[in-house]
């Protein structure tokens, strides 16, 4: 199967993608395909929720909102400012707290090269999907100038689902349904418990917390674990 026919199979795919998890095995498979180390999308809803999928660790997205991140992003706050896809090395990463940003963010293997794509929506959404590797400046140039048409036909369908999904969340019920072991596992990490004590306090291994964590993220449409037990929270699924 020629790269051509692989990436219009996943994009069919995604096309009639009907939740998180369809967009998540989208975003993985592409991630492949493209060769690159992360490809992320997020999107702002016309509530104020956060969504998202993407390769980037638990760790480091744990570390963008621990140091909360968001608030010096450059490609956050300049992808606020402009329509148009852009290179990273375009945004200006001249303050002390971005050069920061930066290091951190190739330390936790996000790497040293970007493509971001914003994206406006109705009523006030905005999405960014970005593509991120760990080459040198030839080599990005080569794939970006080859695939920038790819990408930015990416973002739209990804935004595409993300407003498709939202339209049937008006439609459905505001409280997503967890199973009481999904619940257990969200209660025991928003008491502080660590995984392996989840493990050991519900008698499972780290892997089934895992897959129970994973399953509770998707349904309360997660960016990662500590926004599912923030959402868990606020809408009354848990009570700590």
């Amino acid at each position: 199967m020629t790269t051509n026919t692989q990436l219009e199979t996943i994009l069919e795919a995604l096309e009639q993608a009907e939740g998180l998890p369809a967009m998540q095995a989208s975003i993985e498979q592409l991630r492949d395909l493209m060769d690159v180390d992360h490809m992320v999308y997020h999107w702002v809803d016309s509530a104020g929720d956060h969504y998202g999928c993407g390769t980037y660790s638990d760790a480091w997205r744990e570390q963008y909102l621990k140091m909360n991140y968001i608030r010096i992003d450059p490609v956050i706050t300049g992808c606020f400012r402009i329509f148009n896809a852009v290179d990273w090395k375009d945004l200006d990463w001249s303050s002390k707290a971005s050069r920061n940003f930066r290091a951190d963010s190739i330390e936790f293997g996000i790497g040293n090269q970007g493509f971001s794509v914003p994206i406006r929506g109705p009523k006030g959404q905005f999405a960014l999907f970005t593509v991120s590797h760990n080459c040198d400046d030839a080599a990005w140039e080569a794939f970006t100038e080859t695939k920038r048409r790819d990408l930015i036909l990416i973002a739209h369908l990804f935004n595409k689902q993300a407003l498709e999904l939202e339209k049937e969340r008006k439609t459905e019920a505001q409280v997503a349904s967890l199973s009481p072991r999904e619940v257990d596992a969200i209660t025991l990490l928003a008491m502080g418990y660590s995984r392996a004590q989840v493990a050991e306090n519900l008698s499972i291994s780290e892997h089934t917390v895992r897959v129970y964590i994973e399953s509770a993220r998707f349904k309360l449409g997660a960016m990662n674990t500590t926004h599912a037990v923030a959402r868990a929270l606020s809408r009354g699924l848990i009570v700590v």
